[in-house]
């Protein structure tokens, strides 16, 4: 919200010599949040010169321009020469002049230059040169703004140039201060400076009259509530549009981030900014019959004030007259009736319609208004009739209309429930010890009635107040008013046993070793393709059921995902095109595995006002697809980069074997790797991880195929775990293996057995069959050829056996190797080789 100071100074005292910096800080006191500072940035010297004389001056180039003589008084210069390329003023007119030294928004310095075989000495400005509006195509004639100023004045202090405006931020909850009331009344909040509500006028002149006939036909309310509470029509005729709209109203609008438009639509944007409630204004003799306010029908168009034909919702609340709608009711209005320069009669419209259905339609139809804006966070119910006396007057006053007895009202009794504010609360929630009479103060001085009723106080909140709707909210408002700098920092003392769960310690644990490893951690949208899912989700690239969203980011990829593959798929592909080519990526993140047949989501969203019933929420907790949390790495390019002395080393298997020995180890468990297939991998070099015999994930070089269509030019090998279940089943604890001060006890072994037979399923037997003395087991080779029968091959692994409590003699580290044979040899017909 933007609020120039001349205008806050109305309603509020502001010291003379408060800086915007000064009132910036005020409004933060009373917690709004600053934004920024605007001005025009002009300086002077910028004047009221009267045009002497003008000569045309065709040009070799097809324009025309004026040699000017204009005066800008005795104290300036007296007559000055200048060049101008407009054509909309004749001799005799005051004009706005901007002399050498003066500087113009952008910034724009202006100086004595020679053009046109001329010497022009300054510049005859347009509205859109000194920041009043966009109008550019000829230069501004001060009578056209009904303005007649001695030649020689300044005219930045006569157009309001001089003025400047604070813009804070207002959140949600506090709609009341998008409105030059409503931010002058929480400037007296935080200064104690005296406060003039501009509503505040007799109801007897607020009365509408009669008339004009006025009905709501809400037939579908949402959740209950009519979409309109208040209404109010009033009637200015014969208001002349040629009328320009004062200067001080242009700066004021411009300042406040609008353009001007015309007298009669700047003065209803006008009054939208000082009450904060919009008002709407109609051509009355473009309207057929009275207005009824209702729902859409199906199939209904509107064509709005941007020049769009919109198909309407059902749930779209309408302004219509006897031929059809007119208006979104607190979006926009309709093209048909829009107020123009023909306009001679006008109908007003102040109203008051339902945040909920407001904000739905302006969702709806993409189309966020500065009205939708006030509507949707709720509109003092109070306002509608001052709003449109306020704006009848300034058209009687502006544009020289005359303020009609014929009119009409629809209102509801307004009726605010009292809050029970217990003794104490305050103190207690806060943490302050406020007196009663502290608390007391705080609250009328927001415009509350406090009605002490023994052990506490009722509360009727002020009606531009909807957000006050609990004693929480009314206690917020007492720390607020009395400055949040009273509250106490105190850091809390954590209850015992609480901290990360096991999971979310492991996860933690997996994550930063494969970041100590060399890896970069790249989170990924969670959204992808049906067809990526089949193809990374499932091992034959199946078609498996996945989660479709009714309103995605992106509509090509309106899928949950199965797998974090396809992201770091993305990721890689991003990163490439830049010119990082080698990468070693990594994401833990949730993937989702809705099961064949059960169908997830709801069609009913609970009511935000009120926390759902149990039976509500087990209904939404099931319709949740399972989550799992998984870790996925992908490596492409180089490992190591060539230098000199040594080439550069390609990523491969290896180096993703090793990142899942770095996940093992961080989540304390074993993991083996036996050979598979799947569909998106390299057929031959993909493998399924398993721990304790059960499948937790799988690794492999991506498929030639899948890594063209993913826009990869080498190689990449990726590997996905599921990381929850492999915490799962390595259990809360992991225990650190004792260290022996024994020497260790080295072997080897080669073992022929049957191509069929993979080195990890070797492995498995060897290692249950050597028994507890067998400290690790490594495969350190893999031939096939001469000297090994056909169908068969040759694996030698290096043993090395520890005991715990003395030193192994080499007949024991033997008969412990054997006995890991025999079971192989019983196990896979393997023999030792010769």
């Amino acid at each position: 919200m933007r609020v120039p100071l001349s205008w806050l100074r109305e309603y509020v005292d502001v010291a003379a010599d408060a800086t915007p910096e000064d009132v910036l800080a005020a409004l933060v006191r009373v917690g709004f949040e600053e934004e920024d500072i605007h001005r025009f940035d002009i300086t002077g010297p910028v004047v009221v010169g009267q045009v002497v004389s003008l000569e045309g001056e065709p040009q070799s180039n097809g324009k025309t321009i004026n040699w000017c003589q204009v005066d800008v008084g005795e104290a300036n210069g007296g007559i000055r020469g200048i060049v101008c390329g407009a054509h909309n003023f004749v001799a005799g007119d005051k004009v706005v002049v901007t002399l050498p030294g003066a500087v113009l928004p952008g910034p724009f310095p202006i100086a004595a230059r020679k053009t046109y075989g001329h010497v022009s000495d300054g510049m005859i400005a347009s509205a859109r040169e000194l920041g009043l509006g966009e109008e550019h195509d000829g230069i501004l004639v001060l009578s056209e703004l009904g303005v007649d100023a001695p030649v020689g004045t300044d005219a930045i202090a006569l157009l309001g140039l001089d003025d400047v405006a604070v813009e804070i931020n207002v959140t949600p909850d506090r709609g009341y201060a998008f409105s030059l009331r409503g931010v002058a009344r929480e400037y007296s909040h935080a200064t104690g400076a005296a406060f003039r509500d501009p509503a505040e006028r007799d109801f007897a002149e607020l009365a509408p009259g009669e008339g004009f006939q006025i009905s709501v036909d809400d037939q579908a309310p949402i959740r209950g509530r009519v979409g309109v509470s208040e209404f109010v029509a009033r009637v200015v005729r014969d208001v002349d549009t040629s009328r320009p709209t004062p200067p001080w109203m242009i700066a004021r609008l411009s300042l406040a981030g609008m353009r001007s438009l015309g007298v009669l639509i700047d003065i209803t944007n006008y009054v939208m900014l000082e009450l904060g409630n919009p008002v709407h204004g109609y051509d009355l003799d473009k309207l057929s019959g009275g207005i009824t306010v209702r729902r859409a029908t199906p199939g209904e168009k509107l064509k709005t004030l941007d020049g769009q034909v919109r198909s309407l919702h059902v749930e779209d609340l309408l302004i219509t007259d006897g031929s059809g709608p007119i208006g979104l009711a607190g979006v926009m209005g309709g093209g048909t009736t829009e107020m123009s320069g023909d306009t001679r009669n006008v109908l007003i419209e102040a109203a008051v319609f339902d945040p909920i259905a407001i904000a739905r339609t302006a969702r709806r139809h993409k189309l966020p208004s500065e009205a939708s804006k006030r509507f949707e966070r709720g509109v003092d119910p109070l306002l509608p009739f001052v709003a449109a006396r306020r704006v009848a007057d300034l058209m009687v006053e502006l544009a020289g209309g005359t303020l009609s007895e014929q009119g009409g009202a629809l209102f509801t009794e307004v009726f605010i429930e009292g809050i029970a504010l217990p003794e104490g609360f305050v103190q207690g929630l806060i943490g302050v010890d406020y007196t009663d009479d502290e608390i007391i103060g705080a609250l009328t001085t927001i415009g509350a009635d406090v009605t002490d009723v023994g052990q506490g106080w009722q509360v009727i909140p002020p009606s531009w107040r909807p957000d006050l709707t609990d004693k929480w909210t009314l206690a917020e408002e007492v720390a607020r008013i009395h400055g949040l700098d009273r509250i106490p920092s105190v850091l809390p003392t954590p209850p015992s046993g609480r901290g990360l769960t096991p999971l979310q310690q492991g996860r933690r644990r997996v994550a930063d070793a494969l970041a100590a490893a060399g890896f970069v951690e790249t989170p990924a949208f969670p959204f992808t393709t049906e067809a990526q899912n089949d193809l990374h989700g499932s091992a034959s690239g199946e078609h498996l059921p996945s989660i479709r969203l009714a309103n995605p980011l992106d509509g090509q990829a309106p899928h949950l995902r199965r797998s974090l593959i396809p992201g770091l798929l993305q990721i890689a592909h991003r990163n490439i095109s830049r010119g990082l080519t080698d990468l070693a990526l990594f994401e833990t993140g949730v993937v989702f595995l809705p099961e064949p047949g059960v169908r997830y989501g709801t069609d009913t969203v609970p009511p935000l006002g009120e926390r759902p019933s149990e039976e509500t929420l087990v209904e939404l907790n099931a319709s949740i697809p399972p989550q799992h949390r998984h870790v996925a790495v992908l490596l492409t390019g180089n490992i190591v980069a060539r230098q000199p002395g040594r080439p550069a080393e390609a990523a491969g298997l290896a180096e993703a074997l090793d990142a899942v020995r770095v996940i093992a180890a961080a989540a304390g468990v074993e993991i083996d790797v036996v050979q598979a297939e799947r569909a998106a991998l390299h057929p031959g070099r993909t493998g399924s991880l398993l721990l304790n015999g059960e499948e937790v994930g799988y690794i492999g070089e991506l498929h030639p195929v899948v890594a063209e269509g993913a826009d990869l030019p080498g190689r990449a090998t990726v590997l996905e775990v599921d990381l929850d279940r492999i915490l799962t089943l390595a259990g809360n604890r992991v225990v650190a293996a004792s260290l022996s001060t024994f020497p260790a006890a080295t072997q080897d072994v080669s073992l022929v057995v049957p191509l069929g037979v993979s080195a990890a399923e070797l492995r498995v037997v060897l290692v249950e069959g050597a028994g507890t003395l067998l400290e690790s087991l490594r495969l350190v080779d893999d031939y096939r050829g001469e000297g090994v029968p056909e169908e068969s091959k040759s694996l030698t692994f290096a043993l090395r056996f520890r005991a715990d409590d003395r030193t192994l003699t080499a007949a024991e580290a033997t008969e412990a190797k054997l006995a890991g044979v025999a079971l192989a040899a019983d196990r896979f017909g393997a023999t030792l080789r010769e």
